[in-house]
């Protein structure tokens, strides 16, 4: 039959996730029709052989993908796509915390348009938007085209290859938004836990192209609380600064301020009620 066909040329590739893009290159290989494929991949779906996460994107289905299910985090970068896994998938992937995240998280250059953008929500509180697949959720976070970078390719599967922020880029992360992770002192807790599996060359190498004082210099504080020399902390610490910088930005504006890193160490200050 032309669907056993087409899903075992999809399999051969190791295109568990696919766009119809990639399926009509595959099709015409197996003779299958540009015009009749539509019709094919609708049928495959509601035979239960494929899942359709949004329009033009396949995901092959439990036991049809060779006895492997296809990990989540080769669909989160092409429900989006550029992206790289990130935030607290990344964090938990390198072995960087213990927390198992409920959700996937990636982040990308794109502005990112979710199902749940299109609904209109009366809720207090704004949520998050995200994509939820299979029962499992998706979120994206939108980085400046500059920021979009410290991503490696890594084998999560005998199949499949994705994109993830290295250990290093996923710390810088916990410093340039903390509010993600829970606060900064996330971040300050988790540099101090593995300082010696992290390159601080590439962290502040990272930290500069990030071009932001104010996370340049709480990395730079942090890592000299940490013990690391003053000599390899000498850009982030040259870095001009017109002001002083919160080290816990979303904290109060107010406790010590530390002269040498143009910082205001709030942490501790108890928030005005």
């Amino acid at each position: 039959m032309r669907r056993e066909r087409l899903l075992a040329a999809l399999m051969e590739q190791g295109l568990t996730v696919f766009s119809i893009e990639d399926a009509r290159g595959i099709a015409e290989r197996e003779g299958i029709s540009a015009v009749s494929l539509p019709a094919l991949l609708m049928r495959m779906t509601q035979a239960g052989w494929l899942a359709r996460p949004r329009r033009g994107l396949y995901v092959v289905s439990g036991p049809l993908a060779g006895g492997v299910a296809v990990h989540p985090f080769a669909i989160a970068v092409r429900l989006v796509s550029p992206s790289a896994i990130s935030h607290w998938s990344a964090l938990h992937h390198h072995g960087l915390t213990e927390q198992v995240p409920r959700i996937v998280t990636a982040f990308t250059p794109r502005k990112v348009v979710t199902p749940t953008m299109r609904q209109r929500s009366d809720a207090p509180h704004r949520r998050k938007h995200a994509w939820t697949v299979d029962g499992l959720t998706y979120e994206y976070t939108t980085v400046e085209q500059s920021r979009f970078f410290g991503i490696e390719q890594v084998w999560v599967n005998e199949q499949t290859r994705i994109p993830i922020t290295d250990r290093e880029r996923t710390l810088l992360e916990m410093f340039a938004s903390p509010r993600s992770f829970g606060g900064i002192g996330e971040g300050i807790g988790t540099l101090r836990e593995h300082l010696d599996s992290l390159s601080v060359k590439r962290l502040v190498e990272y930290a500069l192209r990030y071009d932001a004082v104010s996370v340049a210099k709480r990395l730079g504080w942090s890592l000299e609380s940490a013990g690391v020399r003053g000599d390899i902390l000498a850009p982030l610490l040259q870095l001009p600064s017109t002001g002083y910088h919160l080290i816990d930005p979303s904290g109060p504006r107010s406790g010590t301020r530390v002269r040498r890193w143009k910082l205001q160490n709030n942490l501790g200050v108890a928030h005005r009620v």
